[in-house]
């Protein structure tokens, strides 16, 4: 009788987690038609719908289905987007998190020690109050104006050692990303490919190819200030993968002579934000946008080691 029953819950659960799946693929896109996939429709409510859709099977380890059923939702995607994983692996700490929020909060702790134990009027109450609170942060980016500040800038200071001269020579010969990237932005981040273009005078451009799988694209810089001691650059357009996370507005460089053949370089990289929530985007974009900056130091406005033995 036991096995019997088990086997039937067993059932209803795969059936509940393949409903809740379908469930969230209709409504993801549904998001992509609407053009909403950036916003925080899909990294909040996706996750909060497919909790509540699961929420009510097996309530003694419902936190624990919930976020099976995500990780299968999960790995299932990456195999479709192939490429654009690195977006869900960015974003799988949020699903889990959600996740586990809603589910908890529609668990009672009596639910989590008997199986069929009553929830209580009042902590149905406060169940629904906990996920009314959720439905607010769905909507940033939906709602018009609804949303928190996009505009980023990201400045990033190093000691080089370099005279202030070879600093500029550095920065006015062609670009060279010869030196291994960070392992965050090896995660599966466009990786820079041709480029092109030199010169530090007002329209001197330069143009980066980023390389993502199957979706190669072109960034395309132009000088549009400069003066003895920096240079700016402002985006003239952008058709890499990039433009999914990000927009590029402009990257500053300034340098400052510290003496015994040391300067000191600040890349300052500004941009707009793209993804919500931004309480959860918006650190991991500025701390790949440090990286980068960091990386662009060592590579563009570091001389080159000169060969050995010379």
């Amino acid at each position: 009788m036991t096995r019997t029953r088990t086997a039937t819950s067993a059932k209803r659960t795969l059936l509940a987690c393949i409903a809740a799946l379908v469930v969230a693929s209709i409504a993801y896109r549904v998001l992509i038609f609407r053009q909403l996939q950036h916003t925080s429709l899909v990294f909040i409510g996706i996750p909060a719908l497919l909790a509540l859709a699961l929420t009510g099977v097996q309530p003694k380890t419902s936190v624990g289905t919930v976020n099976k059923t995500i990780a299968i939702a999960l790995c299932l995607s990456g195999i479709l987007f192939g490429e654009g994983f690195v977006c869900i692996l960015m974003a799988s700490p949020l699903f889990f998190l959600v996740g586990t929020i809603v589910g908890k909060l529609r668990a009672t702790p009596d639910e989590e020690r008997s199986v069929g134990a009553k929830r209580s009027i009042g902590a149905e109450r406060w169940s629904h109050y906990g996920i009314a609170l959720l439905a607010p942060l769905c909507l940033e980016g939906v709602v018009p104006k609804f949303e928190m500040a996009r505009a980023e800038s990201v400045s990033v200071t190093r000691v080089v050692a370099a005279t202030p001269g070879e600093v500029r020579t550095a920065l006015s010969s062609g670009m060279r990303f010869d030196l291994e990237l960070p392992r965050f932005l090896q995660l599966g981040f466009p990786k820079p490919g041709r480029v092109s273009g030199q010169g530090l005078a007002v329209g001197d451009r330069r143009t980066i190819e980023f390389l993502h799988g199957h979706h190669p694209g072109t960034l395309v810089l132009e000088v549009h200030a400069a003066t003895p001691n920096g240079v700016a650059f402002a985006a003239v357009s952008d058709d890499s993968y990039i433009t999914h996370w990000l927009s590029w507005r402009s990257a500053e460089v300034s340098w400052q002579d510290m003496g015994h053949g040391r300067t000191l370089v600040t890349w300052t990289l500004r941009y707009r934000r793209r993804l919500d929530p931004a309480f959860y985007f918006k650190p991991l974009e500025r701390y790949g946008v440090s990286l980068a900056a960091e990386y662009l130091i060592e590579t563009l406005a570091t001389p080159p080691a000169p060969p050995a033995g010379s």
